[in-house]
């Protein structure tokens, strides 16, 4: 990331909302700070965030663009505990795991630490989550701190650490899974058949030979 990059990400409110039209800030940030994207863009910000981002920039200050959202109170989810059926889902969309609960089992919502991203509600297959008004009538910065924003950041780092970690153990139980699978073919398959044997063989060959390209790939990265 480039130094103006990590500049505009600190300008930043950290909601991780989406709505920039980038899947998280930092994306935001390095295709504003490529000249990709507008300063206009990030409505949690409003317009004082837009006025940070163009003195960054070196940009004039423009209206924030409507059809990423419109400047607006900060916003809190809650649960209604007596419809939510625990399917989770509003736990893995949550960018700073601000949602907490286990399967089959209600979830709530740690209010100091929800951004108002609102990635939740589309999951939710009951429409148990509400959104509530949590700043009044102060909108866009007036409605956030810096401190909020850098809790908001240190929480989605260490969310998308761990999505990543997760991921990375689910494909290595794969592969483990699918070696184990290889070296005795023939046991692990209801087919007999030879050539059936070797066109099964040769797809799962194919199949471990593009996770060690994916995890090479990203070990480049």
């Amino acid at each position: 990331m480039t130094e103006l990059a990590q500049q505009v990400l600190a300008a930043l409110p950290q909601t991780q909302c989406t709505r920039c039209g980038y899947p998280d800030c930092a994306a935001y940030s390095q295709a504003l700070a490529s000249g990709e994207a507008g300063i206009n863009q990030c409505p949690p910000g409003g317009a004082e965030g837009v006025a940070r981002l163009a003195d960054l920039t070196g940009q004039s200050v423009k209206p924030l663009n409507t059809d990423n959202g419109e400047e607006a109170p900060r916003s809190m989810m809650f649960i209604d505990e007596d419809w939510c059926i625990g399917c989770t889902l509003c736990i893995k969309a949550c960018p700073v795991d601000a949602i907490v609960g286990s399967n089959k089992l209600m979830h709530t919502v740690i209010e100091a630490y929800c951004t108002g991203c609102a990635l939740c509600l589309p999951v939710c297959p009951v429409d148990c989550i509400l959104v509530e008004n949590a700043s009044g009538t102060a909108t866009g910065w007036a409605a956030w701190s810096q401190a909020d924003a850098d809790l908001a950041r240190d929480r989605y780092a260490l969310h998308s650490y761990r999505v990543k970690r997760d991921e990375g153990e689910n494909d290595k139980r794969l592969q483990e899974k699918a070696l184990m699978k290889l070296a005795d073919l023939e046991h692990h398959s209801q087919y007999k058949d030879a050539a059936v044997l070797d066109k099964k063989r040769a797809v799962i060959e194919a199949a471990l030979a593009r996770a060690r390209a994916k995890r090479e790939d990203s070990a480049a990265q």
